[in-house]
């Protein structure tokens, strides 16, 4: 596929650029509050070394819009070094109990059910920390969907116990073509669908296991308007197939990735901020899922951008938008430029095909 092998140069190209990094220098972690299953609670954000995702190593070269993988050390690191480093992330923020149950999110960069990038030893001694842990109540990671198995939820449950484990998944897109052919992603909707069918019979076994879907806004060659459309097409098909939380990734330009090469050329551009705001008070008027809007990148060159007089306070509304689930109510002058770019989208769409684009 021209696709993958366009990816794959470009991965390589950035592989050999990259600075070696070390376990300590690929972790990281912050706390903050956050929309938790039982409500806005403080949530310990980590992540955790790991060689990086599978799928940007191997010869597919990952996803088109993904630089994750170039921040990972690339080699296999040792369970005793991640529990090492794990701990003392962990150790960073103690809390009172005053503040109440707090949720862990342990971010690999890839997958953290796949035992290549997280060994098995060193996820279920995590597990069990977080376990014997009383002020955790929610635990959040990230999968791709052929990671999910009944054997994988088994084996964490019998640690956990009756904790609540969310399982979050890149769908992206519930159209397949973009998928596949302007993502890069590797599955399908068949393939998300026999996770969350997994996480169902989970429940049915008394696991307290959720599923939540990332939801990317404006692939490359597609238009602002199919941008919007295709977003929240997709959070209907998520509360359709059983998803319990939807979080929309608005593009950035990571460095690395066939966005970037498509950005230099001229061929490509993040959404608008208003863009992300039509997507996401839509959602949340129309489908009765909890919906959160990633703000990483707003206003910024590389990012969602409206104008300078409107950037910030808006993406500071959609940060407390999240916490409350409220509709983002704004307006700037910059919204009629928005509005006549979407209404014109038809005659604006990009005709430019992967295969025009020169790698260098």
């Amino acid at each position: 596929m021209e696709i993958e092998k366009l990816t794959k140069e470009i991965r390589n190209r950035s592989f050999e650029r990259k600075k070696d990094k070390t376990p300590e220098q690929v972790a990281a972690s912050w706390y903050n509050n956050d929309l938790k299953y039982s409500g806005i609670g403080k949530t310990l954000f980590c992540i955790l070394p790991t060689p990086g995702c599978s799928w940007a190593l191997g010869e597919s070269g990952g996803c088109t819009m993904c630089s994750y993988v170039s921040d990972c050390t690339l080699e296999l690191i040792d369970t005793e070094t991640i529990l090492r480093i794990f701990n003392e992330h962990y150790n960073r923020f103690p809390i009172s109990e005053e503040e109440g149950k707090k949720a862990i999110k342990l971010f690999a960069s890839g997958s953290f059910l796949n035992p290549y990038e997280l060994p098995k030893d060193a996820r279920d001694e995590m597990l069990t920390k977080l376990a014997n842990e009383d002020n955790i109540d929610e635990i959040v990671v990230e999968s791709r969907p052929e990671y999910v198995t009944e054997e994988v939820l088994d084996e964490i449950f019998n640690i956990i116990g009756d904790k609540l484990f969310e399982i979050s998944m890149g769908l992206e897109t519930s159209n397949d073509e973009t998928r596949l052919k302007k993502i890069n992603k590797g599955f399908t909707c068949q393939d998300f669908e026999n996770a969350i069918s997994i996480i169902k019979k989970a429940r049915d076994k008394g696991y307290n296991v959720k599923a939540k879907a990332y939801i990317f806004v404006k692939p490359i060659l597609i238009s602002e308007a199919e941008a919007i459309e295709e977003a929240i097409e997709t959070a209907r098909y998520c509360e359709k197939v059983g998803v319990d939380r939807l979080s929309f990734c608005p593009a950035t330009i990571h460095a690395g990735t066939l966005i970037e090469r498509l950005w230099r050329k001229g061929a490509y551009q993040p959404p608008w901020i208003w863009s992300a705001v039509e997507i996401i008070n839509t959602v949340r008027k129309e489908i009765n899922l909890p919906a959160l809007l990633d703000t990483s990148g707003f206003g910024s060159r590389r990012g969602p951008y409206n104008c300078k007089k409107c950037n910030k306070e808006l993406k500071h509304k959609i940060i407390e938008c999240n916490l409350t689930q409220s509709i983002i109510e704004h307006d700037c002058e910059c919204k009629g430029q928005w509005m006549g770019e979407v209404n014109n989208s038809d005659m604006n769409k990009s005709k430019t095909h992967i295969k025009h684009i020169p790698l260098y």
